[in-house]
């Protein structure tokens, strides 16, 4: 059976030549030259891999994009672009494009793109088909006083209607514990949506949350249905919830106490019923202090909190994650590593754990990569160092107006690339820290 793509482009003879290729390679390619046509068609039909210009005589292929994405449609998108426009194309692929091709496309290029874009398409829906039959059920839960204590909490909570504020350090796992209480709720046959309040600016976080009408900005080419309305009978989870805009806060308070959303553009409210998980890695009555933060908010989000441990005080877990961690890794990278040295796991566990279990992760990830003879040793461990007290001149280094970008070089440098650790030194929260690294051109990796 033939694959389907979808051409966009409005130069008909190079719009032919590519569906022409495209057919004589076993695809089913249909090709359109508007915008227009492009939505009209998407509607209607199913394809593995769409293919846009920038450039249309009726917009641009990021609005298209930004219609299927709003559409809940995830199909693979590829721009097409001239050689000016490629910042623009870049930009597309940070709203969710897979990949841009310049013009002239090389055939060897284009194959490749290709071949990338459907392998990670076919490996997404196996990781969410994964997650759909295995649920929450499948990550280790750890059998430390400390964590059997947040488990028992979970309990409690989950069958009530109460809103938790879940607080912990960065990848401590506090989205699986409120994925956790969703699962044990009366809720948990319907949706969980999770957003991420770091990426949400003033002028976007309202649409997100509270949808929009049609017409109602520039981009709005359709209506959309906000998280709150999608989620409607199930939990809505707030990440990061301190790096709400201020104004958003009261908008976000007023949907909880009145049960309604009013979409952007609209002049009516939508009536929904949401139970809010909250979680931060912020002291938020501090946020209250500085004004940064809502004091009616926070008593809203927080009749019942829930702090998730780091992992340097649970560190009779750690063997068992790591071995978790070992079995993700060995599907991922292919290979077939059994065991991890008990020299390795006491290594492990005198090391200080500023990014928790993310970290752990990470370091078995590369480890395994790196293993010879089917073991985890000493030798293949990332360099790991010594377990940290509190850093004492971390006020040397708070994040000072300037060269941020030298600043920040110089504390990746003292925190030996740890980024964690690194946004400690600046005294700012390590999503600030990636938002920054990300401004300035610098690796992220």
């Amino acid at each position: 059976m033939s694959k389907k793509i979808l051409i966009v482009d409005d130069d008909v003879a190079f719009g032919v030549m590519l569906k022409t290729w495209f057919q004589k390679n076993n695809w089913e390619a249909d090709l359109v030259a508007s915008l227009e046509k492009a939505l009209q068609i998407s509607n209607t039909t199913q394809y593995e891999l769409i293919l846009s210009d920038l450039r249309l005589p009726d917009g641009d292929g990021i609005m298209f994009l930004t219609y299927l994405r709003e559409k809940k449609i995830m199909t693979p998108f590829i721009i097409m672009t001239g050689y000016a426009d490629v910042q623009t194309a870049v930009n597309a692929m940070k709203l969710g494009a897979f990949d841009y091709l310049k013009k002239p496309i090389i055939p060897e290029v284009l194959e490749q793109k290709i071949e990338l874009a459907l392998k990670q398409e076919k490996e997404s829906k196996k990781e969410k088909k994964d997650k759909m039959e295995n649920g929450v059920a499948t990550m280790v839960k750890g059998k430390s006083s400390v964590i059997q204590r947040v488990y028992n909490h979970v309990a409690l909570v989950a069958p009530t209607k109460m809103s938790v504020l879940v607080l912990g350090e960065s990848g401590t796992g506090k989205e699986y514990i409120a994925r956790m209480i969703h699962e044990q709720s009366g809720r948990k046959d319907y949706p969980f949506i999770a957003v991420d309040c770091g990426s949400l600016s003033m002028e976007l976080a309202p649409s997100e949350l509270f949808g929009h009408k049609k017409g109602s900005f520039t981009s709005a080419i359709a209506d959309k249905k906000g998280v709150f309305e999608e989620a409607k009978g199930g939990t809505v989870f707030l990440d990061e919830v301190g790096n709400l805009p201020y104004e958003v806060q009261k908008q976000i308070l007023r949907s909880l106490q009145e049960q309604k959303v009013r979409p952007v553009g609209s002049a009516q409210d939508v009536n929904v019923d949401v139970r809010i998980i909250a979680a931060t890695n912020e002291d938020l009555e501090q946020a209250i202090e500085k004004g940064s933060f809502r004091q009616d908010l926070y008593h809203r989000i927080n009749e019942f909190s829930i702090e998730v441990p780091p992992l340097r005080d649970r560190l009779e877990d750690l063997e068992e994650f790591a071995y978790y961690f070992l079995t993700q890794a060995n599907e991922e990278l292919g290979k077939d590593v059994k065991h991890i040295s008990a020299e390795a796991i006491e290594k492990m566990k005198q090391h200080h754990w500023d990014g928790n279990l993310r970290e752990l992760r990470n370091v078995i990830r590369r480890a395994v990569l790196f293993a010879e003879n089917q073991e985890i040793t000493l030798d293949t461990l990332p360099v790991l160092g010594p377990r940290l007290q509190k850093t004492q001149d971390a006020d040397d280094m708070a994040l000072q107006p300037g060269d941020e970008k030298e600043q920040i070089l110089a504390a990746l440098k003292k925190a030996r690339g740890n980024k964690t650790v690194a946004a400690k030194l600046l005294q700012i929260d390590r999503k600030t820290l990636y938002n920054k690294m990300h401004l300035y051109g610098m690796d992220l990796t």
